[in-house]
């Protein structure tokens, strides 16, 4: 099943919650997406919005020192993660991230090429590009 990339150009934080309903709409069915983007892109910013868009009511936060936050939405249960503290892909495996993979919630990865060699084969592919300071091109592809 083929699918092209969803290009957004996002010009101001108060077009987000648009941009996450289109690539909820885009995801389909798919549960894990992997997001990536410079240092300061906006990609937790962005995962606010799609958490808010699946119903999450509760504060989002990065996970930075926790790793992994749970969120429960209307209608979904979401996994968020930020990798970029890990040392090593062992740690992912201590905290059992198969589990949160493959469990058919919503899994939210950021610094996902900290864990490359345990990525599942397919999900969607999130790219945030800062274009200027209020603007992000934002695309998002089926792997």
């Amino acid at each position: 099943m083929s699918h092209l990339p969803l290009n957004l150009n996002v010009n101001s934080l108060t077009e987000l919650a648009s941009a996450a309903q289109q690539i909820i709409d885009h995801a389909k069915d798919q549960r894990i997406f992997l997001f990536y983007g410079d240092m300061g892109a906006g990609k937790t910013t962005f995962i606010k919005s799609l958490c808010e868009g699946l119903g999450v009511t509760e504060s989002v936060t990065s996970p930075t020192f926790s790793i992994v936050n749970e969120y429960r939405g209307a209608n979904a249960t979401v996994y968020h993660f930020d990798f970029y503290r890990l040392k090593s892909q062992s740690e992912a495996f201590d905290m059992g991230y198969e589990e949160y993979f493959y469990s058919d919630a919503y899994c939210f990865i950021e610094w996902p090429e900290k864990i490359a060699d345990l990525l599942p084969d397919h999900y969607l592919r999130v790219n945030i590009k800062t274009v200027s300071t209020s603007a992000r091109e934002i695309i998002a592809e089926h792997v």
